[in-house]
């Protein structure tokens, strides 16, 4: 297991969220101190029995909280793991006040949770800001590592839906990605890297480094289907849609989280998201979760598949 120094402080963003909730936790068995900073959407990750995790501050840093705020949050720290923001409106202008901030309150390291492909011309909406956020933060002389994911597993889960037609019931995978495939990771894979990158006695190692993290496997829709179908125990199949389709079946979203979605499908269709990447196996020491492992050793992360109705 990895294990911390315990002179440097270690502070998560985004730590009642997923995956900082499981970093959180790993921080904590490897004994290392850290500030977790969460937003109010979620609560901080807490022991079994309730008690909070040992050597961690929890600190409320509001959505939209400014440099200043960010700066008195970051004070102290050695490293600071940075991710994206949800909502896309503004959401580089929030990503370089944090890194000013780190700069600000001097610390030596961010590990920034990007996107496979990011870039200026990328197909994703989400990649073109990670691109932006990249580019900042390399022109900063704060030492830098990017986590690039593809997609997680959980979301695939979330496009699929129970539909009724009179008395014929069919539950269906929609989504504008045409026959592309792609290269999937657990919330656990990527949480075990940014644990081995932010403990490591050496942070040299890693800095300036740009680690791709996916699954084993690039799977086609139609795969994912089958896969999910013999998990859920009953037919799920694919259905490529169009981009107006796709807007039209996630209205209730807000518009930069459907065209989050609808970009990031359309990179899958064109090929950006199927390489499969070692760097999980070299950074967490094993090998990363297939979709059907994850399935199969996460059923709460997808039981609304097994509601009557998912939506």
């Amino acid at each position: 297991m990895t294990s911390a120094s315990p002179d440097r402080l270690v502070v998560l963003t985004g730590a009642d969220g997923r995956l900082g909730s499981r970093l959180a936790f790993r921080v904590a068995a490897a004994g290392g101190r850290q500030r977790l900073l969460v937003s109010g959407r979620g609560t901080a990750p807490r022991l079994p029995d309730g008690a909070p995790l040992p050597e961690a501050e929890v600190v409320a840093v509001p959505p939209e909280a400014d440099r200043r705020a960010l700066t008195s949050a970051f004070d102290g720290a050695y490293a600071v793991f940075l991710v994206p923001g949800s909502e896309r409106t503004g959401r580089v202008g929030k990503h370089r006040a944090a890194i000013d901030a780190a700069v600000l309150a001097g610390v030596r390291h961010v590990v920034y949770v990007s996107s496979v492909g990011a870039a200026p011309d990328a197909v994703s909406s989400a990649a073109r800001d990670d691109w932006l956020t990249e580019e900042y933060l390399r022109g900063t002389d704060l030492r830098w590592t990017m986590l690039r994911i593809a997609m997680f597993h959980r979301t695939l889960t979330f496009a699929v839906h129970d539909e009724s037609y009179g008395s014929v019931r069919d539950t269906v995978l929609r989504a504008p990605a045409g026959a592309g495939r792609v290269a999937t990771v657990s919330h656990d894979d990527v949480a075990d890297v940014a644990t081995a990158v932010l403990l490591d006695e050496d942070p040299k190692r890693h800095a300036g480094r740009t680690y791709h993290l996916t699954g084993p496997e690039a799977l086609s829709l139609d795969e994912v289907a089958a896969v999910l179908s013999t998990a859920v125990g009953r037919s799920v199949r694919y259905v490529p849609q169009t981009v107006e389709q796709a807007r039209s079946l996630f209205y209730r979203s807000t518009a930069g989280e459907v065209e989050d979605w609808i970009s990031q499908c359309q990179a899958i269709e064109a090929g950006g998201l199927a390489a499969v990447s070692p760097d999980v196996r070299q950074l967490a020491g094993r090998q990363a979760r297939s979709l059907e492992t994850w399935l199969d050793d996460y059923p709460t992360e997808w039981a609304h598949l097994r509601l009557p109705s998912v939506r």
